[in-house]
């Protein structure tokens, strides 16, 4: 997960930060999400998503 995403972002870095961030989301979601927390983080890798293909105009 990336610590801070700001509005000053580089969509240069968007390829690498997609991929690890959909490997990470996949990941927890076959664990299963059991607890608040695993809840609370998947929906901020999915916000995290959201965030780089809106910022930088990436079609999904």
């Amino acid at each position: 997960m990336i610590d801070n995403l700001e509005s000053s972002y580089n969509c240069a870095s968007a390829g690498d930060d997609l991929h690890q961030l959909k490997q990470e989301l996949a990941s927890l979601r076959a664990q299963g999400i059991q607890t608040e927390e695993q809840q609370e983080t998947l929906n901020r890798l999915e916000n995290q998503i959201s965030f780089i293909l809106n910022k930088c105009g990436i079609n999904h």
